[in-house]
């Protein structure tokens, strides 16, 4: 393609402001590891927000999403839309819970809950295992979408693309910190949105598409349309699609950006607010822009593209230059993109860069807290100095940044990274929910989860089908890792010796967690005079779990009611607006309450 000069200026702009930023956030960044990794603690709920749906809205989400729609039809969105519930028992009981934790990063969670030499184990491998493992594996499925964009729409190749787009987004990630990545993610987010929506008007209303109307009347399309999976056409697709991302995966499985329990980024995020107030608004906002606002110009375009390309050897015809080994239904997306007219075309693809760069610098962010806080400060040099931290934080910064794009040459789909994170995270999900509310859980609990999960994921990838067995179903494949890691880590749990008194009394202490699953502490802190009637808090547990699904069903009758407006069906449409307005008002009520 061939860009005209007003779109080079927008992406050049683009590049200009966010690099603006960083420099303009260094002064304070650079103070201490608190500044750098925190922003210091201060930050609005609405700016933090913002952010938690600028990093989720990364390069890879509109490819991922058009994957889906291609090949399982809207409701396929299940897989992420189930997610939602994690969001909203973050929102309603983990958001209070991590902003009076007081910790540096999540991490840092597993000495202050669990006491021992398994404690520091723990905190140091976790570092390793998803500041390091994990968090390469996500950003190198952002690097591969910035791969995909940049040779169908700029021509490049994947090597160039991951230089030109990585050192700015390097730059202003180690020069500002969290407080530059926070206020960066904000204009990026505006950007990234005006873009998307922009494009999905334009495409739809292309001759080859022909309006709205057509697009959904469309033999390729009608049939996919369904915002349930349709239980009588294929019943084995409604119950991967929907019965088990809803009855198990959300709690069951980690995910980065919806661990049960909060955690990862997200954590971050919360431990960056000013109060408990800001964690709660601003993880509130996340999951509603996130899954209501959001998927909608994604699933537009996805859908005219399957007008436009109806299968894989179409794309290839029309992108010849393009490697044959990233062809798949992910790429049609930044095809149908390259449909779009010269500054509208800039736009998008600054958009589209700014979708990459807010992701990446976040990640890049949060991996290396958890380097510098909990792998350097605690093991190698405890009384390292500010500054050292925070230049052992941008060299992290950097070095995250080459490996990811290394891993990326080596990837050729998203989805599959997708499921084999899921598959991953299988079954430990319940420790992370449960671990705030029962004291009977130890670090034991989770090292035998994340061993036996990880075990699992290796079996069912690279050894079942070598062994001559049929592959299973990738939800097959989640329950059974779900079923035998559960199993797995309650039978540890109580076969190994509990965490210690005074930890665990510290811990109630601080966090005042809802107390039905801690009364064995309780009864031997008050036996013991370190616990008085004061330090003892009741919760509001039950009010709380109500919000919980209160907000996803205003949220998911939100997503809904937007679809239904898209689709003509005004009667849904209204019933559906009624529904999410109603929750709104009895979420009101109930708030004061909390």
């Amino acid at each position: 393609m061939q860009l005209s000069t007003l779109d080079w200026g927008l992406i050049a702009v683009f590049f200009i402001v966010s690099l603006g930023i960083g420099i303009y956030a260094s002064r304070r960044s650079g103070q201490n590891a608190s500044e750098f990794f925190l922003s210091g603690r201060n930050m609005p709920w609405w700016l933090l927000g913002i952010s938690m749906v600028a990093t989720t809205f990364s390069a890879d989400t509109p490819n991922l999403v058009t994957d889906i729609v291609r090949k399982d039809g809207v409701a396929g969105n299940w897989v992420w839309w189930a997610f939602l519930l994690t969001g909203m028992l973050t929102v309603f009981i983990y958001a209070r819970l991590w902003r009076r934790s007081g910790v540096m990063t999540d991490l840092e969670f597993y000495e202050l809950r669990y006491s021992g030499a398994p404690a520091a184990f723990l905190r140091g491998f976790r570092a390793i295992y998803l500041g390091v493992f994990f968090n390469i594996l996500v950003m190198a499925t952002v690097c591969l979408a910035a791969i995909k964009i940049g040779s169908v729409l700029l021509g490049l190749s994947p090597v160039q693309t991951l230089l030109i787009s990585s050192i700015v987004t390097v730059a202003y990630s180690t020069l500002g910190g969290l407080r530059g990545i926070i206020l960066t993610d904000f204009f990026q987010f505006i950007l990234a949105m005006i873009g998307t929506v922009l494009a999905a008007y334009y495409i739809v209303n292309l001759p080859e598409v022909g309006g709205l109307t057509n697009l959904l009347t469309h033999e390729n399309v009608r049939d996919n349309l369904n915002l349930i999976p349709d239980m009588n056409k294929d019943r084995d697709l409604f119950y991967s699609l929907l019965i088990i991302p809803l009855a198990v995966q959300w709690w069951a499985s980690y995910y980065p950006g919806a661990e049960p329990g909060g955690g990862g980024y997200i954590a971050q995020r919360m431990l960056a607010a000013k109060d408990e107030k800001n964690a709660i608004l601003a993880t509130l906002f996340f999951n509603v822009a996130h899954y209501a606002l959001r998927p909608w110009p994604w699933i537009l375009i996805a859908l005219a593209s399957m007008i436009v390309f109806p299968d894989l050897a179409s794309i290839q015809t029309a992108f010849p230059n393009v490697d044959s080994s990233v062809i798949n239904d992910d790429l049609a997306y930044p095809a149908m993109i390259s449909f779009l007219p010269k500054g509208l075309l800039g736009l998008v693809i600054a958009s589209l860069i700014a979708a990459f760069m807010s992701t990446i610098s976040t990640h890049l962010n949060w991996g290396a807290s958890y380097l510098t806080n909990d792998v350097y400060k605690r093991f190698i040099n405890p009384d390292a100095a500010e500054k050292q931290l925070v230049n052992v934080g941008r060299i992290s910064t950097v070095l995250l940044m080459i490996v990811s794009a290394i891993v990326a040459l080596f990837m050729t789909n998203a989805k599959q990274v997708f499921n084999l994170i899921v598959l991953v995270g299988a079954g430990t999900g319940l420790i992370f929910i449960l671990r705030w509310f029962w004291w009977r859980i130890n670090a034991y609990s989770e090292i035998a989860a994340m061993v036996i999960s990880f075990l699992v994921a290796i079996y069912f990838n690279f050894i079942h089908v070598k062994l001559g067995f049929t592959p299973l179903e990738n939800h097959v494949q989640l329950i059974t890792g779900v079923l035998v890691t559960t199993v797995g880590w309650l039978i540890v749990t109580m076969i190994t010796r509990p965490t210690d008194q005074k930890t665990l009394l510290s811990f109630y202490k601080k966090i005042r967690p809802s107390k039905g699953g801690w009364m064995p502490v309780i009864e031997q802190g008050q036996a013991s005079n370190d616990l008085s009637v004061t330090d003892i808090e009741t919760g509001k547990l039950p009010i709380q779990i109500l919000c919980m699904f209160i907000g996803s069903i205003m949220v998911y009758a939100a997503l809904f009611c937007v679809g239904f407006w898209l689709y003509g069906k005004t009667g849904d449409a209204l019933m559906a607006t009624g529904v999410s307005a109603g929750c709104v008002v009895a979420l009101v009520y109930l708030w004061r309450k909390l």
